[in-house]
């Protein structure tokens, strides 16, 4: 944990505020958590720090590429987080591997790496297209930020804000909302040679859901990534990136 860190951990736990995970029911019972802040974009520790961590949590080993950490650390960076809590979605990824990560931006540790399906619009094995359109039932890219909780016809279900206009603002129009589905397990993997796949929900498993959704729920980050260009060249989120980070199109520069 950062020096930063730690003194905002400690007016935290003064002011009597728990930054722990409570237990997911519905919107109304949910308490009121304060903004947790993250650096600022364009500082150099905020460079050096991204690498330490990703390197420290061994991301690399997990699967997770040094690009799509970065991608969502520099877009974190623009955005108020009141769970501090970031999920990453890599669809670079086969649906056969464990492509969601879920970090712990306080305690600095991986708490989840599992399975997450994509729209049955947007391919089959890999997620090739992505659409912000309604009954399009493909995922949609970019960042999120995670509302409350309601029981629907799968259960437990977490609903998803879109925050990037154009890109993914209709995933609440749509009903884009993390819940758990029978297609995303090893055994449907075995039997198809891939995961099934969702209406454009980044669907996990029965066995995860409720987990995972008491980890996200009121407040936290998800980022989806494909290493989409059109996506890229148009997220306000992502702007400026190359010119604070150094990031280049044959890879990330570690200054």
């Amino acid at each position: 944990m950062t020096k930063a860190h730690g003194i905002l951990a400690a007016v935290l736990i003064a002011a009597g505020i728990s930054l722990g995970v409570h237990r997911a029911d519905s919107l109304s019972n949910h308490p009121t958590i304060k903004t947790v802040p993250v650096a600022k974009a364009d500082s150099a520790v905020t460079r050096s720090e991204w690498v330490s961590l990703y390197d420290s949590l061994g991301l690399k080993k997990q699967g997770l590429s040094e690009r799509a950490f970065y991608y969502a650390w520099f877009g974190f960076q623009k955005i108020k987080l009141d769970n501090p809590i970031m999920a990453i979605v890599d669809f670079t990824q086969s649906s056969r591997n464990k492509r969601l990560y879920v970090i712990d931006l306080l305690k600095k540790k991986v708490l989840y790496n599992t399975y997450v399906a994509h729209g049955r619009n947007s391919g089959n094995e890999f997620a090739e297209h992505f659409s912000n359109a309604n009954s399009s039932f493909q995922s949609s890219l970019g960042f999120y930020k995670t509302l409350g909780t309601y029981q629907g016809k799968h259960g437990l279900s977490l609903r998803l804000e879109g925050l990037e206009k154009g890109i993914n603002d209709r995933a609440l129009e749509r009903a884009i909302v993390m819940h758990g589905a029978d297609y995303v397990s090893e055994s449907f993997i075995k039997n198809t040679g891939r995961l099934g796949r969702s209406l454009g929900c980044p669907a996990v498993s029965i066995a995860d859901s409720k987990k995972l959704i008491n980890m996200l729920y009121n407040g936290a980050g998800l980022f989806i990534y494909s290493g989409d260009q059109h996506y890229l060249e148009k997220s306000s989120l992502l702007a400026g990136m190359e010119a604070v980070s150094g990031i280049h199109a044959l890879g990330v520069s570690r200054l």
